[in-house]
């Protein structure tokens, strides 16, 4: 799935979630969602992958640190 279709659902989740609503139909397709917690697990989810896919994702850097101990 490329960056527009993910961020163009994720408009689509937004909504859904603001205006109170479980149910989001997309491309043809209505997904319904059991609670609000799943739809914002989706929409973390969805963040994430656009996240990683932008090449916006946090790096992290590993070091290593050494002390006399005093």
């Amino acid at each position: 799935m490329d960056i527009d279709r993910m961020r163009t659902l994720l408009d689509a989740l937004h909504e859904a979630r603001f205006a109170g609503v479980r149910a989001v139909s997309y491309d043809g397709r209505t997904i319904t969602y059991g609670s609000d917690a799943e739809l914002a697990a989706a929409i973390a989810n969805l963040e994430n992958r656009i996240a990683i896919a932008g090449g916006t994702k946090r790096r992290r850097r590993w070091g290593t640190v050494a002390t006399k101990g005093l």
